[in-house]
């Protein structure tokens, strides 16, 4: 699980990158791809904190992937590092240019790379698929991909992405070998000036985007991530502002992958588990190690929302009847507080 963070040059991307992982970015010691992780913002977690007080905690945690594309071939140090990432920040700079207009311009080149990118791609392979003399050769597979690769070829050549053909999660899984770029979710991000923070409204109003679309000043985020939290808050305060955009950003990046957390709770530890949506118990079992997941008995199952009602008290939610024994068909719910019972 990655996200890539791409972005044409001066956009904010590398400073986005540090802002959200405190890693610095290529561009700042001359490497091509940095990697970085960024702690996802929950305050469920952080209350479970202040309950249990454990000797550690471990957040929820969200890889980023920046590359530091220069030379005569950029696109090619692009394609090479990140075309394994599961999905797609786009830094769209919305601070220097002087119009929205232009801001769309600047999103569109970089699209139009990625939409070019994949066209190219469907083109050889349906070329290759038509010199092969012998049908009988063609695996099932590429029968399929040969049914539909031509209408995917219809969509980017009218200028749109594939993750807007309407694909069924089937079809999306027969074409992981291409490595398509548009076909991965991507969350567009307006870096926006100071004075100026509702340019990435008028943004996605003039885009039309089935993409999301958030905004951000780099440049007040990188003053925050420099402050600890007492002044974060108070500086934020006095902006008028609920919390930082960085925080934002990063829990849409982790809704994107189609991701959520479940807890497990203790003096030593408190650790959000990171899982895939409509996870069942035993998979997410597997989460913290094989064993759990092979040996799976059940699953010791209480809601956030349940404990915090009964004080943050396992006790009083167990005797409320709130504490409940799931299965192996058990499907995980966001913010779940779970104990597993295995036996290996």
């Amino acid at each position: 699980m990655e996200i890539g963070i791409l972005g044409l040059p001066q956009s904010g991307k590398s400073t986005l990158f540090e802002i959200m992982t405190g890693v610095k970015g290529g561009a700042s010691h001359s490497e091509t791809i940095v990697r970085g992780q960024a702690s996802v913002p929950d305050e469920r977690f952080d209350k479970l904190v202040e309950i249990y007080k454990p000797v550690k905690v471990s957040p929820a945690k969200v890889p980023f992937v920046d590359v530091h594309a220069v030379g005569e071939h950029p696109w090619d140090a692009i394609r090479q590092n990140l075309s394994g990432t599961d999905s797609i920040l786009h830094v769209v700079d919305g601070f220097s240019l002087p119009d929205v207009s232009l801001s769309l311009d600047s999103y569109r080149k970089l699209e139009d790379e990625l939409i070019f990118s994949d066209l190219l791609i469907i083109e050889k392979k349906l070329e290759r698929l038509a010199k092969m003399s012998n049908k009988k050769a063609i695996s099932p597979q590429e029968t399929a991909q040969n049914d539909l690769l031509p209408r995917l070829k219809e969509c980017l050549e009218a200028g749109k992405p594939i993750r807007t053909a309407g694909l069924t999660p089937a079809e999306v899984s027969m074409l992981r070998s291409f490595s398509f770029w548009s076909i991965k979710p991507e969350l567009v991000v307006v870096n926006v000036a100071e004075d100026n923070l509702s340019f990435a409204d008028t943004f996605a109003c003039e885009a039309k985007l089935e993409e999301p679309v958030l905004g951000i000043c780099c440049k007040i985020e990188a003053e925050l991530a420099g402050l600890d939290l007492a002044d974060q808050k108070d500086f934020l305060s006095s902006m008028g502002i609920a919390e930082p955009a960085f925080g934002r950003i990063i829990r849409a990046a982790f809704s994107l992958l189609g991701r959520m957390s479940f807890f497990t709770v203790g003096e030593d530890e408190v650790k959000a588990w990171v899982i895939s949506v409509e996870t069942k118990a035993p998979k997410a079992a597997g989460a913290i190690h094989n064993d759990f997941e092979r040996g799976f008995i059940k699953a010791e199952v209480m809601s956030y929302d349940d404990f915090i009602a009964h004080n943050g008290s396992q006790a009083q939610v167990k005797s409320a009847g709130r504490l409940r024994l799931e299965g192996k068909e058990y499907i995980v719910s966001d913010g779940d507080i779970i104990n597993f019972r295995f036996n290996v």
